[in-house]
C-alpha cells in the first residue's frame, strides 16, 4: 500500500526555489483510495498508543488530514493556525524559518490541561514548524506523545529533532532529497 500511496505524490522540481524537490500531496488527497489509505494508515499507527483526546493539525494541509483522522479516531480536532486567523483569545509560538520567522496560534481554551494531543501535518522537513506546534500545545496544557506525517524528508533531520524532543514520530512514506 505504501508504494501505491507514494506513487500518488507529485514531485515538482525547483519549487519554491531552484534545487528543491517539492512533494505535492494534493494529488494524493484527490485520489479517494489514496486519501482513505493515508487516513487508515495513520489510524493504524494511533492504535499503538493510549487513546488521544484530540488531534491538532498544523496549518494548512494538517487541517485536511487532522480533521479526517479525528473523525476516524472519534476525537475532537484543534487547528493550529498562522498568526491573526483565530477570533478568540490565543496563545502563540514564534519559530524560525529559513528566511525569517512565523507564528502559530491556538485558542486558549482549545486544549484542556492534561489532554493527550496527536500532532499531524502532511510533511516533516527541518522540523521547525512541528517543534513550534509541540511547544504551543504543551504551553496550552496538552501532552504530546506523538506526531504523525504522511511524508518525511529524512535528510533534513526534522523527525530526528522531534524524537530528540521526546515525541514518537510516525510517517507513511519518505522521500530522498530536499
Amino acid at each position: 500500500m505504501t508504494e501505491h500511496l507514494k506513487s500518488l505524490v507529485r514531485t515538482i522540481p525547483d519549487f519554491p526555489e531552484p534545487g528543491i524537490m517539492f512533494r505535492d500531496v494534493t494529488t494524493l488527497f484527490a485520489d479517494p483510495a489514496g486519501m482513505a489509505g493515508s487516513i487508515r494508515g495513520m489510524a493504524d499507527h494511533a492504535g499503538a498508543f493510549p487513546k488521544f483526546d484530540c488531534v491538532a493539525g498544523i496549518e494548512a494541509r494538517g487541517f485536511i488530514l487532522g480533521a479526517a483522522l479525528a473523525i476516524e479516531l472519534g476525537v475532537g480536532f484543534v487547528p493550529l493556525r498562522k498568526k491573526g486567523k483565530l477570533p478568540g483569545a490565543t496563545l502563540h509560538e514564534d519559530y524560525a524559518l529559513e528566511y525569517g520567522t512565523d507564528t502559530l496560534e491556538v485558542h486558549q481554551d482549545a486544549i484542556n490541561e492534561g489532554d493527550r494531543v496527536l500532532l499531524i501535518d502532511d510533511l516533516i522537513a527541518t522540523g521547525g514548524t512541528a517543534l513550534a506546534a509541540h511547544r504551543l500545545v504543551t504551553r496550552a496544557g496538552g501532552i504530546v506523545p506523538a506526531a504523525f506525517f504522511v511524508i518525511d524528508l529524512p535528510e533534513l533531520g526534522g523527525a530526528a529533532k522531534l524524537r530528540a524532543a521526546g515525541l514518537e514520530v510516525r510517517v507513511l512514506m519518505d522521500f530522498d532529497g530536499a
